[in-house]
C-alpha cells in the first residue's frame, strides 16, 4: 500500500498548523511542510520543535520556491538549524545559485524537476548537471511537471530511468498550462498509470493540489493518486 499525503501548503496555504490538523483527522500519515514563500520560512522553522508530528511516518520540507542570490545563504542556515530533525529538504534547482552552500545537506537534499517555465531541471541533461554539483542529493520526482514538459510521458520514464536510485518523493498533481496545481484528471490518472510502474511503492507521495473544500477533498484527492499509481497490466486477446 503506497504512503500518500499532502503538503501543508495544498490543505491550508501559508497556515501549516491548520494542515497539520486537518491531515491529523483524516489519519495522513505523509506530510511535507511547505514553506514555498520565502517570508514562510522562519515562522515554520521556528514552530518545528513545538510541532506535534509524531502520527506522521514520513516528513519532509519544501524550502522556498523562489528568492535571489543575496537570501541563499540565509536560507542554506535556516534549513541547516533544524538538521537535527534530518527531515528531507526539497529544492528547486533553479535557486541552487551557489552549489557549495546546499552539499552539507547531503542525502537529505532532495532536488525536484521543474515545470516548463523554469530555465533548468525540466529534464534529464538539465537535472544530470545538478547532481553532478551534488552527487549525495537526492531526487523529488514531480510527475505534473513532467507530464506538462511532455504530456506523451516520455520524459517521465527517461527521468526515473536515469534517477531512480535516488528517488525519495514524489509529488503528484495536475499542472495546468499556467503551471498551477490542480486535482488530478481522468486524463492525468491515464497518464501517471504509464509510468507507475517505475515507483517503488515505499517511496512516500506527496499531493500538491489546493484542497479547496476541506477534508471531504482531502480523501477524494488521496484516491485519486492511488488509481493514478496502481500498476495496471496490458494483456492482449
Amino acid at each position: 500500500m503506497r504512503r500518500i499525503g499532502f503538503s501543508t501548503g495544498a490543505v491550508a496555504r501559508g497556515d501549516f498548523r491548520r494542515a497539520l490538523d486537518l491531515l491529523r483527522v483524516e489519519g495522513i500519515e505523509v506530510v511535507e511542510l511547505s514553506a514555498l514563500r520565502i517570508s514562510e520560512l522562519e515562522p515554520l522553522v521556528s514552530a518545528i520543535p513545538y510541532l506535534d508530528l509524531r502520527c506522521f511516518s514520513f516528513i519532509s520540507v519544501h524550502a522556498p520556491s523562489s528568492f535571489t542570490i543575496e537570501s541563499e545563504q540565509w536560507v542554506v542556515d535556516q534549513l541547516n538549524s533544524i538538521s537535527g530533525y534530518n527531515f528531507p529538504v526539497v529544492v528547486h534547482p533553479d535557486v541552487i545559485f551557489t552549489p557549495g552552500r546546499w552539499q552539507h545537506l547531503g542525502d537529505r537534499l532532495l532536488v525536484e524537476n521543474m515545470d516548463r517555465r523554469k530555465p533548468i531541471g525540466r529534464n534529464v541533461r538539465e537535472l544530470r548537471q545538478i547532481f553532478d554539483w551534488l552527487p549525495e542529493a537526492r531526487f523529488c520526482f514531480d510527475i505534473g511537471h513532467a507530464r506538462q514538459v511532455d504530456p506523451s510521458m516520455a520524459e517521465s520514464s527517461l527521468l526515473l530511468e536515469a534517477f531512480g536510485d535516488r528517488l525519495a518523493e514524489v509529488h503528484i498533481s495536475e499542472v495546468n498550462t499556467a503551471s498551477r496545481h490542480d486535482p488530478i484528471s481522468a486524463n492525468a490518472v491515464i497518464a501517471f498509470q504509464s509510468v507507475a510502474k517505475h515507483i517503488p511503492e515505499e517511496v512516500p507521495i506527496v499531493l500538491e493540489a489546493l484542497i479547496d473544500k476541506g477534508q471531504s477533498e482531502i480523501q477524494r484527492e488521496v484516491q485519486r493518486a492511488r488509481e493514478a499509481l496502481s500498476v495496471v497490466s496490458f494483456t492482449t486477446r
